[in-house]
Parts: structure tokens; C-alpha cells; sequence
């Protein structure tokens, strides 16, 4: 593809990304020939949309796939199969220029702002290095470098000379985010952005990608394994689980009806502030199954309360569940038109080894 014309698509293209059916297994060698011996499934059969102007949280339990997820769809690493489509076209960049012409559409902020910097190159070269790569003059990279530090809080004149060491993790996260934004995109990928930042750091991060996304008119895709982060600043919420979809909804109706038995598990597992609501035990026990040699069917069946016979033979499609947009991928809801099936909200008590109730 030698030219990327996004702009000339996006007028005509409602979505503004489009993930289908897109897998990447990793290939696990050894043996004396260091031959492969089997695949990690990090990423299988996943599909979903993106549309112009929202924000779309992906969530689940480390190891589930968020994060290649993200790097297929910035083309950081190749999918074994599977499609990516961009303003209406195929995002397959074959050359160079054409995979230039993608990034300055779609950039990344990475989950460690210190080792995504160069330690040597100080913070105006370092948000600057991306326009100049992408063909402006030194002044005119120096001017957007200056221009984008002011947009995420940072004066030029003061941190402009300064190196990632001699900053704060707050700080160096908003030179990451000024350093995607030099080049003007209209989607940006936040992997886990504000996960190792205290707290506080977090909420002012959090109102500031808020901020630049309703002043520049932005898309975001937001990684995260926090339920809190992702109820504050999504639209929709993608629930990953061992390289799958479990749930998709908006993230109100995923927050206060979950349906999914793992969507459940995570939020019922999260801190509550009332004392009478206090967790005893986790409503999830045991970690994933190993994504090498995955459960046959539903994935999520060996931890599930809900488990049947069919759970094992075959993993259920992503079906939407009632006219409100709400997908997921679950043998107790019968078709695509039905209302919920069993309500298995809250959890119940199956044991110590499997899900307890929050009560």
C-alpha cells in the first residue's frame, strides 16, 4: 500500500478501526534441534470495532493478551491471521513509507514511561525525534515538540532541556503522551499508561487524556487491568480472557450488569469502601489455565460455577444479548435476540475452590 490516503477514508468509513478475527501465537522452542514444541495462543480469534471519537477500555487478568493485542494493531509485531482495517482500509503496511504514513494516524504510549524514553537524549529531542523522522525541519519539530509539551502540562522552557532521569514518573508519562501526539493522530493506544504512577498521578493523567481527547478530537484504545480506571474513562469495555473476548458493552451496562461469570468475578473482586461489603474471599480462585495447552471450549470453564457439558466441546461465539449492544461469549444466553438467560449476579457460593459471594 504506497499510499495511506486515512484522511480521504475516514470521511467515508464510520469505523474507525476494525479488528477481525485476528490471532498470533508464539512459537515455544527446545529440545536439542531447538525445534518448535508448541504456541503460546496469546491472541485467538479476537474481533471488535473502534468508532471515531470514542474510547474503548479493553480490561482482563495479566497474561490475557491486552498487550499484544495492542502492539498487532499498532503493527509493532505481525498476526498469523486476521484482518486490520483503518478508515475503511486494509492497515497492512508492506513498505516503509507506507507503515510511516499508518503511524502518523496511530501512535502508542507504552506502560513504562522511563524505559519507552532514551535516557540520553533530553525531552525536547526526545518528543521531537518523531516529527523530524517523519520528514519536518529541525525548527519546525522543535516548534510542534514545544507546542505538544504546553498541551500536556509541561513547560518547554523548563523541562525542555531536561533528561528522563531528572523527572518524575508523572512527568515522564506526559512526555510519552506529548512525544504520540507531535504527529497529529487520530487514534492513540494507551498500554496500562498510568499503572505504575501513584494514585494521584494517576487521576491527573486520567483527567489529561480526557482533556486532550475532547480538544483534539482524538480515538483512544485504553489498556488496563484496573476496573476503576477503565469505568472512568471509557465508553465501552472489552472483556479479554486467555487470548478471547469474554464481554463487550458499554461500560455501563457492563459495570452494573455484567454477564459474563467472569466479568462478574472482576468486578466483584474489587475494593469496596463500605466495611459491610468487605471481601472475606476472593470471588476468583486459582490463576489462568496455561495459554500453551488452553481449555478445550470455553476457556473460562475450568473456573466457572456455571460450567456444562458444552462448555467443553465447543467455545461459544460472541453473541449480543438484547437490543442494547451488549456482546458476550457464554452458553447461558441461547441466541442473539434473547433476553439474559440464568441471573448469575451476584456470584454464588460453589465451594472455596471455585467463586464466593461479596456478601
Amino acid at each position: 500500500m504506497s499510499g495511506y490516503k486515512v484522511v480521504q477514508d475516514m470521511e467515508q468509513s464510520k469505523s474507525l478501526l476494525s479488528v477481525q478475527n485476528l490471532r498470533k501465537y508464539f512459537p515455544v522452542h527446545g529440545g536439542l534441534l531447538h525445534t518448535v514444541q508448541a504456541y503460546v495462543k496469546a491472541v485467538d480469534g479476537v474481533s471488535f470495532e473502534v468508532q471515531r471519537g470514542e474510547i474503548l477500555g479493553i480490561v482482563g487478568e495479566s497474561g490475557c493478551g491486552k498487550s499484544t493485542l495492542a502492539r498487532l494493531i499498532q503493527h509493532l509485531i505481525k498476526p498469523d491471521v486476521g484482518e486490520i482495517r483503518f478508515a475503511g482500509r486494509q492497515a497492512m503496511p508492506t513498505s516503509a513509507s507506507a507503515f510511516k504514513a499508518f503511524c502518523r494516524q496511530v501512535q502508542m504510549v507504552f506502560q513504562d514511561p522511563y524505559s519507552s524514553l532514551n535516557p540520553r537524549m533530553n525531552i525536547e529531542a526526545a518528543v521531537a525525534f518523531n516529527a523530524v523522522v517523519h520528514g519536518n525541519s529541525r525548527t519546525t519539530a522543535r516548534n510542534k515538540a514545544w507546542e505538544v509539551l504546553r498541551k500536556v502540562g509541561l513547560r518547554p522552557e523548563q523541562f525542555g532541556r531536561r533528561y528522563p532521569h531528572e523527572l518524575s514518573g508523572g512527568q515522564r508519562q506526559r512526555v510519552n503522551i506529548a512525544r504520540a501526539l507531535v504527529l497529529d493522530p487520530t487514534l492513540v493506544i494507551l498500554d496500562e499508561p498510568v499503572s505504575s504512577l501513584d494514585k494521584s498521578v494517576q487521576a491527573q493523567v486520567l483527567n489529561l487524556l480526557q482533556t486532550l481527547k475532547h480538544g483534539l478530537g482524538l480515538t483512544y484504545v485504553f489498556i488496563s487491568h484496573d476496573l476503576h480506571v477503565i469505568e472512568y474513562l471509557s465508553d465501552r469495555v472489552l472483556v479479554m480472557y486467555l487470548g478471547q473476548i469474554m464481554e463487550m458493552g458499554s461500560t455501563e451496562q457492563v459495570s452494573i450488569a455484567p454477564l459474563h461469570p467472569y466479568t462478574q468475578a472482576l468486578f466483584a473482586s474489587t475494593p469496596s469502601m463500605n466495611p459491610d461489603e468487605r471481601l472475606d474471599r476472593p470471588p476468583l480462585m486459582g490463576d489462568p489455565p496455561n495459554p500453551i495447552n488452553p481449555p478445550s471450549g470455553c476457556r473460562f470453564r475450568t473456573r466457572c460455577p456455571h460450567a456444562m457439558a458444552q462448555c467443553a466441546t465447543a467455545s461459544p461465539p460472541l453473541r449480543q444479548v438484547g437490543s442494547n449492544g451488549q456482546y458476550v461469549a457464554c452458553y447461558l444466553y441461547s441466541d442473539q435476540t434473547a433476553t439474559p438467560g440464568p441471573q448469575v449476579h451476584p456470584l454464588p457460593s460453589v465451594g472455596e475452590e471455585t467463586y464466593l459471594t461479596s456478601q
